[in-house]
């Protein structure tokens, strides 16, 4: 396997993404499996790929990702923002475009603690008056 042009890093609620790119065709795999295989929605995997299409580099570069913790949604995330920090660090003229597009920006939205009693974070349990 050639050695990564670069490695970037993208998070996104509980899901940390580890991105490598490399020159190449396109080829996309995930926890060396095709990203096919990983994300079976496909809104998932355009919403993964969406830096690469805004770049216009979708058959330019293979991205090599390992990603661990979190859901599907927050995976699809931390994957995106990996591959536009890495677009971005590879190409600076391409920084622009996908700042516009808010693709470098870190969703910093996290799950709120629970709180003692409270069933939830924010959710009392039912109130009865008698």
């Amino acid at each position: 396997m050639p050695k990564p042009l670069v490695q970037a890093t993208g998070r996104r609620k509980a899901a940390v993404a580890r991105v490598r790119l490399r020159t190449g065709e396109g080829a996309v795999t995930i926890n060396k499996r095709p990203i096919d295989d990983y994300f079976t929605s496909a809104t998932y995997r355009a919403h993964a790929t969406e830096a690469l299409r805004v770049a216009s580099r979708a058959e330019s570069y293979d991205v090599d990702a390992t990603i661990d913790g979190g859901g599907i949604s927050g995976q699809a995330g931390a994957l995106r923002l990996g591959i536009a920090r890495g677009l971005a660090e590879v190409d600076p003229e391409l920084r622009t475009g996908l700042k516009r597009a808010g693709l470098l920006t870190r969703d910093a939205r996290e799950k709120e603690s629970k709180k003692y009693g409270l069933k939830k974070a924010r959710k009392a349990p039912q109130y009865s008056k008698r």
